[in-house]
């Protein structure tokens, strides 16, 4: 069986211009052409590679800027690729830009036709199923309307309704469910799921992780346009969700209300030396001086550390421990003990953080700023080094300790 979808190192690039571009010929005139050149030149995609067998979901995740709608626009037709190649076999259904092929003029009767036809159905099939369109749209009593008086719910309805009555062999679908009410929603990914078990390959854009997880066979997380994942859906799922709970802690603590201030975070060895570089397996102390302006209860001390991507590998907090700390004016310490870091070779930071009770204020945070090296020596690809002996038993007479 030939696969549906398949993209070889897709690469998709576009220039980037100056703010302050000439607009009219005017403008053009009186400051040169100088500014109507690019001045950069940058990859929306690059290298992207993966291939989707009909009847099979692939679901693509990513955050605003990674690529995705433009993967999208590429697998579909709309822009070609600058590198590699894109095949698709069989008639397309696409879902890219709410309501671009609907003219606003045009009723809603009227913009059936023409986008049924578009996408490859003589007139003949579009009255025969120009019924059973409407009746999914749920639009009835407006479908001879023109579609500039429809609501960005109405016209994504009557968009997916005429795409998935076209039969499609090949359906993308970019974050479109999301601009709708939750019954109807759950009608579409069942009809979505009717055309799959039908043989149609399903590429969609989801921000919803369980959606990604259920509906999926295969998932692909793109980062910066680039493939950070790619294969089993419900462990990139959850990586990627990892790494937005990050992004969002971060951005939820930009601003601080330093009723209680770090002042300097030290890292040691297991001697009591400094340290900017370990041994995996070895033991390290995160020591912390901080200031407390007012008097706080319940104050919630933060560690975590990760790597140069921002994957958290450790993290532990007071609270978890059932340690309750109050503070009254003035400076002290803490010090986290790690007995042993089974860290495999890298660059990783230390992020240390103070809270208030139940997380509700940050008081100070402190993200990605104390680097050190972890020294990787057994060759060997894994994320973890615990402690570990191999036990050879050639014969039940024989033992040999490795």
């Amino acid at each position: 069986m030939h696969y549906a979808i398949t993209a070889q190192t897709v690469g998709k690039r576009y220039n980037r211009y100056h703010a302050d571009r000439p607009r009219t010929i005017m403008e053009t005139a009186l400051w040169g052409h100088r500014r109507m050149k690019p001045i950069e030149q940058f990859w929306a995609l690059r290298e992207v590679s993966f291939a989707v067998m009909p009847g099979q979901m692939l679901g693509i995740l990513g955050h605003n800027g990674a690529g995705k709608s433009t993967l999208l626009q590429v697998l579909s037709g709309v822009v070609h690729p600058d590198e590699g190649n894109v095949q698709v076999r069989g008639r397309m259904g696409a879902l890219l830009d709410l309501g671009a092929s609907f003219h606003p003029d045009l009723t809603g009767r009227e913009n059936v036709f023409v986008s049924a036809i578009v996408a490859g159905l003589t007139r003949r099939e579009v009255e025969r199923r120009f019924d059973a369109i409407v009746e999914f749209a749920e639009l009835h009593p407006f479908i001879n309307n023109p579609v500039r008086t429809y609501s960005t719910g109405m016209l994504m309805r009557l968009a997916f309704a005429v795409a998935i009555h076209t039969d499609p062999d090949v359906l993308f679908v970019d974050e479109f469910l999301s601009v709708g009410d939750l019954a109807f929603q759950a009608k579409c990914l069942s009809r979505i799921a009717q055309l799959k078990a039908n043989g149609c390959a399903v590429v969609l854009i989801s921000h919803n992780v369980e959606q990604i997880q259920q509906l999926c066979d295969q998932a692909l997380w793109l980062e910066q346009g680039q493939v950070r994942a790619y294969g089993e859906p419900n462990g990139i799922a959850n990586q990627f969700a990892d790494r937005m709970a990050v992004k969002n802690q971060m951005q939820a603590f930009r601003t601080y209300s330093k009723q209680v201030e770090i002042r300097t975070v030290r890292l040691w060895d297991a001697q009591g030396k400094p340290l900017s570089m370990i041994h995996s397996g070895d033991a390290m102390t995160i020591e912390l001086d901080y200031v407390s302006h007012h008097p706080c209860d319940n104050v919630i001390f933060s560690c975590s550390i990760s790597d140069e991507a921002g994957q958290i590998y450790c993290n532990t907090n007071t609270e978890a421990s059932s340690l309750s700390i109050s503070l009254d004016p003035g400076t002290g310490q803490t010090r986290l003990h790690l007995a042993r870091l089974d860290l495999p070779g890298g660059s990783y930071h230390v992020n240390v953080g103070i809270f208030a009770a139940e997380w509700s204020i940050a008081y100070d945070y402190q993200w990605q700023a104390y680097p050190f090296q972890v020294h990787w020596t057994p060759n060997e690809q894994t994320f973890l080094y615990p402690p570990r002996q191999w036990e050879i038993i050639p014969s039940p007479s024989v033992k040999q300790i490795l």
